[in-house]
């Protein structure tokens, strides 16, 4: 017993020895966690070079875009071709996705040797013999009569410029074909395929052997977003933010970027943590001085490192009492696959004594242990390196999505991952310690990058037809020159039938007198008290205006109009309005004082004179009861005379656009039209009373009030409304009416994307084909998400947060196509009111018969000032459709009270002069 105690005793003792004699030996290759937190900065670094457009050129780390733009979402289907080139072995594979609408795959494949003579050939030979496979394959597989797209895995560097074409930057592992590199690698197969006459196959995709494992463990698991191969070589690719890929245009979604880290230290960025023995192993290689990170990894070379190793401690007496034999000076003679070996639990030992003994040495126990050692050491550096590198990428996608904690999936391949016993819990072990933030899932990649290759096409002709569905409801919103000059023609003629007697009851666009006569002259002064009644808030305003500096001071209080009120009674609503004003004038100390009132009521009236307006009909969401068809000034006195608190001098009713316009009057006298393009849309404008047959007289101008937003309630421009647009329409308040109004205003443009996001989706092109309740419930897309949305400034990340908030689980790539749908409707909705703006500044260049018109136009409403591109469209639209005449836009700051105060104060000024007169 106590023999065998000894002899364990030894035994420990010794492999204690001889460890510690190698640690000595190899201390260089022992890299701490602080090391690799700084070779983790080093390739974050290089990364951000590579991204670069300027940097590129000379960063090691290539950071190559695939063109591959998104993973598997389980609705691929179909049958598909794959090509693997670029380890020991070529591949053939028939891939059938998901067929009978389950979420399976298919595989048949066939492997084809690469002889030496054909990967060091020239490179005609090569994609001769590749077309050559693949049509052995079809044959005998009796697929040459199906036309089938193909997905080629080609595991080497190439410059990508779109999916379906690559250009080799330089070969890898043992292949030296001569003339291929530089040249497109997919237009080479496409020409030696054309060899064979009976081959109909359409390469959709060029796909790095990485891309290819990310993409098959993104078909299984939707959160894998990284791919590793730790085998013949090493590489790694991840799913990028496109706004920080300099190299390729456009900043919408993200692309799988193929890193090749075998590279990383090429500039001589690891030289401090290079050994002489990896200087050794370079200078006997087929490429010296390049891949010198994969030279330190990979398959390809662990075996010859430790070859180097265990020579040089040979050389120095350290190991086999200082023989040496001749396979040991022969290279190649040790590969990774007795390192894996020398490695295995319990059996390790053994087997390293088998492989020494077999490499013609005499080993002892301490020679085995030691060897053993060795192997442990290379294979722990091989692990460490790669998990710094891939530490650096996943902090890189977690502060993209600006997660303080990520949960991803690392989809990984590659022999010496899978066949070495200790490698992937080292690595697993070294990425958690260097990522705690990161919760990392290490997915086998069961089939290989070939069926990647498959999934890539597969999600190519999924994306390409889906494209397709989403540009054709997109088309729908696509307005063409044409179409906005019939619809300028047609707001034009609708503005002449509105001012005519004889056709002014048949025409939508009704041209409502305001009798306003004249613009501010910078005379007006004095107190007034200005309403404001449009939307969900009620506003009342003191206006004080000092003569001779232009100087208006404004005191204003908001008050909500509830739902019930605007929806319930005229007298109702009267009353609660004159609660507003009776609330006001206490908090101001007015309650005594009789001031001109100047009401801005932003609905369609009728007036008859400039304090007088018969309501036509409510919009924007009012339903006030016996109130269409009545004189709302009468209603206002009637509500005053029942509160019998005060009394208020009514000078003028005032329509909200005229109001923005006289606001902006008051600062440029060249403003003589009004916009407003907010929750509803309408446009006033000075026209000569000449023209004007509803009211007496010819001299001097008044302003119209155009109630533009029932342009095309006859019908006349059916021809650009979408089903979309008749889907809002009917689920409205006011059926039929407003048509143009509908597919302009901030209160309409929220539904319409929501209406074609529904029908998106139940095409299964969005949110997985799911439509969510909230998406269900009328209203919930606002139209102040479309203005968020379409921001230049915002990530696709915030587009995905403001979606959360819907309630819609959205990816990447819904969010693509949510900002497009958002960007068609609102661009849509610009040039629709920039072409009827170009109808009103031609008729007043024309009226005055003009060469070339100059004015400005005032402009208010939340939809030209904050959405993002709302103004400039509408503005080049008119600068397109209207050319002869110089169109500034004013925006309005003080909105429709103050212009109320000054179209008082206006009103007041031109009475006073009629009494002098």
């Amino acid at each position: 017993m106590f023999a065998v105690h000894l002899m364990a005793f030894y035994f420990t003792k010794l492999k204690e020895d001889q460890i510690k004699k190698v640690d000595r030996f190899l201390y260089h290759m022992r890299l701490s966690d602080e090391t690799l937190v700084d070779i983790m900065t080093r390739f974050q670094a290089e990364m951000e070079k590579g991204l670069g457009k300027d940097t590129n050129p000379t960063a090691s780390v290539k950071m190559l875009p695939t063109f591959v733009r998104a993973i598997p979402d389980g609705s691929e289907n179909g049958e598909f071709l794959s090509l693997d080139l670029g380890g020991s072995k070529f591949r053939v594979l028939k891939v059938q996705v998901s067929e009978e609408g389950k979420q399976n795959v298919q595989m048949e494949s066939q492997f084809y040797p690469t002889p030496n003579e054909i990967i060091r050939g020239n490179g005609t030979q090569l994609f001769d013999y590749v077309a050559d496979c693949l049509a052995d394959f079809m044959r005998t597989r009796d697929l040459t009569h199906k036309k089938l797209p193909l997905g080629f895995t080609f595991s080497f560097p190439c410059r990508q410029t779109k999916l379906e074409e690559g250009f080799l930057l330089s070969w890898t592992k043992k292949f030296k074909a001569r003339g291929v590199q530089d040249t497109d690698v997919v237009g080479r197969l496409a020409n030696a395929m054309k060899k064979h006459k009976d081959l109909d196959v359409d390469i959709l995709a060029l796909v790095n052997d990485t891309v290819g494992t990310m993409m098959t463990c993104a078909y299984d698991d939707p959160s894998c977003e990284v791919g590793v191969i730790i085998g013949t070589g090493t590489n790694a690719c991840y799913m990028e933010d496109m706004s920080n890929i300099d190299l390729v245009e456009g900043d919408e979604g993200r692309m799988c970027i193929n890193t090749e880290w075998g590279a990383f230290g090429d500039d001589g960025a690891l030289e401090d943590i290079r050994t002489e023995f990896d200087r050794e192993l370079d200078l006997g290689s087929l490429n010296p001085g390049k891949q010198l990170f994969e030279k330190m990894i990979s398959g390809l070379y662990m075996g010859e490192l430790v070859r180097l190793i265990l020579l040089k401690m040979a050389k120095v007496g350290l190991l086999f009492g200082g023989a040496k034999s001749s396979a040991l000076l022969t290279k190649g003679k040790i590969e990774t696959q007795h390192v894996a070996a020398m490695e295995k639990y319990k059996e390790g030992l053994a087997n390293t004594r088998e492989i020494l003994v077999n490499l013609g040495l005499d080993p002892s126990e301490s020679d085995c242990i030691a060897v053993q050692h060795v192997c442990t050491i290379v294979s722990f550096r091989s692990a460490n390196l790669c998990a710094a590198a891939l530490a650096a990428i996943l902090t890189r996608l977690r502060e993209n999505k600006k997660q303080t904690r990520l949960r991803t999936t690392v989809g990984m391949d590659g022999t010496l991952y899978k066949t070495h016993p200790q490698y992937p819990k080292r690595l697993h072990k070294v990425v958690r310690r260097l990522v705690p933030n990161c919760d990392v899932r290490f997915l086998l990649s069961e089939s290989g990058s070939t069926k990647g290759a498959a999934m890539v096409t597969a999600v190519a002709s999924r994306v390409q037809a889906q494209r397709k569905q989403i540009d054709k409801v997109l088309a729908l919103f696509q307005l063409t020159r044409e179409q906005l000059i019939g619809v300028q023609d047609k707001m034009r003629t609708e503005l002449e039938y509105g001012l005519k007697k004889k056709t002014h009851a048949l025409a939508t666009v009704k041209m409502l007198p305001t009798y306003v006569y004249g613009m501010p002259d910078g005379t007006e002064k004095g107190k007034f008290l200005a309403l404001d009644l449009g939307g969900t808030n009620f506003r009342v305003l003191l206006v004080k205006i000092r003569s001779g500096r232009k100087s208006v001071r404004m005191y204003n209080k908001i008050f909500a109009i509830p739902l019930e009120i605007m929806q319930g009674t005229g007298e109702e609503l009267f009353d609660h309005i004159v609660q507003c004003i009776a609330d006001f004038l206490d908090y101001m100390g007015l309650k005594g004082v009789q001031l001109p009132l100047g009401f801005t009521f932003s609905f369609p009236c009728r007036q008859t004179c400039i304090d007088k307006g018969t309501l036509v009909g409510w919009t924007k969401g009012f339903k006030a009861t016996d109130c269409e068809g009545e004189d709302v000034v009468d209603m206002l006195r009637e509500a005053i005379k029942r509160r019998n608190e005060f009394d208020l001098d009514i000078v003028a009713i005032v329509n909200d656009t005229v109001g923005t316009m006289m606001t902006c009057g008051y600062e440029d006298p060249n403003c003589e039209i009004g916009l407003i393009a907010g929750t509803g849309s309408n446009v006033c404008y000075m026209e000569e009373m000449r023209n004007i047959e509803l009211v007496e007289g010819d001299e001097g101008r008044m302003c119209i009030n155009t109630e533009w937003g029932a342009f095309g309630d006859n019908g006349c421009i059916d021809d650009i409304c979408t089903q979309y647009d008749k889907e809002v329409d009917e689920g409205s308040l006011n059926s039929g009416k407003q048509r143009y109004e509908k597919m302009t205003s901030g209160m309409y443009l929220g539904e319409i994307v929501r209406q074609i996001l529904i029908d998106l989706t139940r095409q299964g092109l969005l949110f997985r084909g799911q439509i969510s309740q909230r998406l269900r419930t009328r209203g919930i897309f606002e139209t102040k998400f479309l203005s968020q949305i379409e921001s230049d400034r915002l990530a696709l990340l915030q587009v995905r947060r403001i979606l959360q908030q819907l309630g819609l689980d959205s990816t990447c790539e819904d969010s693509i196509v949510v900002k497009e749908v958002c960007g068609a409707v609102s661009r849509r909705a610009a040039q629709l009111c920039g072409a009827g703006m170009a109808a009103i500044v031609e008729k007043r260049r024309e009226d005055q018969g003009l060469e070339h018109f100059k004015v400005t136009v005032g402009v208010d409403g939340t939809l030209y000032k904050l959405h993002p591109h709302f103004s400039r469209i509408l503005q080049e639209t008119v600068k397109d459709l209207a050319p002869q005449c110089d169109v500034t836009f004013m925006l309005s700051e003080d909105g429709s009270g103050k212009g109320a105060a000054l179209i008082t104060a206006v009103a007041k000024r031109l009475q006073q002069q009629g009494k002098e007169n």
